[in-house]
């Protein structure tokens, strides 16, 4: 039967700083925890009259590091719990299971380092990051991006990072858990240019992946000389600047590139990719889902937030994944993004809602379960409102009406999921399925909490 698609923003935050990666905390107990990270380049100070950007001091790249909580509640469900002034961030990931009964975030920083930050407090609400340790990959570089070893949120090896730098180099380091230390067990030279990202095979955390400006994706393998790719690919035509390896489904692995392609490997075979997506916007981040295996979500830099279906190309050898939606609401480079692990509630135990009129997306507005709460929020850019308000969801045994949903952009609420909606002619029951998103993006500094509901009718 046909599926349908629907998103709800739930709040729509300013970040002040440029946001540029947002990470749901994995470890169980703590689903509820997010961190932002931000970058924000500041001009030199100048005397009256001079033009700052003939200043021969440099730019300040300046960062802060949000934490906030979240709880499902009509209004806010989002409460900053902690900001911390920083280098500009570039990359931050948790760790994916305790170190020392501490969750622990990775933080990729405009000063060439690697720092851990450890979360301390018993309450989800007083919670607190507190540096851990850190340390630097080389003089006048960036860190770009960074990934753990524990992507199957086990822990069959000895803890690991891996980070990529300005200078294309790769730095394998390894975790002290004991007395929390980072050491460099490995660096080399990976790319000519920036290597954008770099990723754990988390089937084998032996074999690390990288991407880089070069446009090469290249495979290592820790345990032999690192500086001799084990694979090379040219297979992107533009810099490669998201990998992420499937942690559960063994040998799949998902990259993107500036060339606004969505590739799916079998790590097995790494000479032709399995399927490509044009998703029409440089592909930054790729997070598959923890829990629906056939579900990518990709951060589409100029062409906001889209999520895949690849079951076609796993099982059925598709060419290519179907978008199921698209995010378009920021307003600027769409930069990061995560699923949540949070079980939400079902919306059907919450009291009927007042019947409202329900205005069309295109029209700017976003469908939002707030409890017949009816605020209309204006974006600081000025270029799109948010009505927000509650939606009356016919029943269950409605016909639904012939409709022409291309799975392509399909992001308005109601819209088809990969196929047309049918009349039905029997009982029907809904299946729903909901996922929470945190997605941010750049110029306009804006973080949004989003959900997003599959609903699958079945017959009785």
């Amino acid at each position: 039967m046909a599926a349908q698609c629907k998103t709800q923003t739930l709040q729509v935050v300013d970040t002040e700083y440029s946001a540029d990666a947002v990470e749901w905390c994995p470890v169980e107990g703590w689903h509820g925890l997010l961190a932002c990270g931000t970058y924000q380049l500041k001009k030199p100070s100048s005397q009256p009259g001079e033009n700052p950007d003939e200043s021969n001091e440099p730019h300040v790249r300046l960062g802060r590091l949000y934490l906030y909580l979240f709880e499902e509640q009509p209004f806010a469900p989002l409460t900053e719990i902690q900001r911390l002034e920083t280098a500009a961030v570039l990359d931050i990931k948790w760790c994916h299971t305790p170190i020392a009964e501490h969750p622990v975030l990775g933080i990729a920083n405009a000063k060439g380092a690697v720092e851990l930050s450890r979360l301390t407090g018993n309450e989800k609400k007083s919670c607190r990051l507190e540096a851990l340790c850190n340390t630097n990959l080389g003089d006048e570089c960036l860190a770009l991006s960074l990934d753990w070893s524990t992507g199957r949120e086990r822990r069959d090896c000895p803890l690991q990072l891996v980070s990529s730098d300005s200078k294309g180099r790769l730095s394998l380091l390894s975790v002290n858990e004991s007395a929390p230390a980072l050491r460099i067990v490995e660096q080399w030279k990976a790319h000519d240019f920036e290597a954008w990202i770099a990723a754990f095979n988390y089937w084998n955390t032996c074999i690390v992946y990288s991407g880089g400006d070069d446009c090469k994706l290249r495979g290592w393998d820790t345990r032999s000389n690192p500086k001799t790719p084990i694979f090379s690919s040219e297979r992107h035509s533009m810099g490669v600047c998201s990998i992420q390896c499937h942690p559960l489904v063994e040998n799949l692995l998902a990259t993107g590139s500036y060339d606004e392609h969505v590739l799916l490997w079998d790590t097995r075979n790494m000479k032709q990719p399995l399927a490509g997506t044009h998703v029409q916007g440089g592909v930054w981040r790729l997070k598959w889902h923890p829990k629906r295996e056939h579900l990518l979500l990709a951060a589409c830099m100029h062409n906001g937030f889209k999520i895949l279906d690849c079951q076609g190309t796993m099982g059925e050898n598709k060419e290519k994944c179907t978008i199921l939606s698209s995010y378009i609401l920021h307003n600027s480079l769409a930069y990061g993004a995560d699923w949540s692990r949070l079980l939400l509630r079902d919306p059907s135990v919450l009291p009927a809602p007042t019947p409202a009129a329900h205005p069309d997306q295109g029209d700017g507005a976003v469908d939002l379960r707030v409890q017949n709460l009816k605020i209309v929020y204006e974006s600081p850019t000025a270029t799109f409102d948010v009505l927000l308000e509650e939606e009356e969801h016919p029943p269950a045994s409605s016909a639904q009406a012939e409709g022409s949903g291309d799975a392509e952009g399909s992001s308005v609420d109601g819209n088809v999921c990969g196929a047309k909606a049918r009349v039905e002619t029997e009982p029907t029951q809904a299946c729903k399925e909901t996922s929470l998103l945190a997605t941010c993006s750049f110029y306009d500094n804006m973080l949004h909490v989003w959900k997003w509901e599959t609903s699958q009718a079945s017959r009785h």
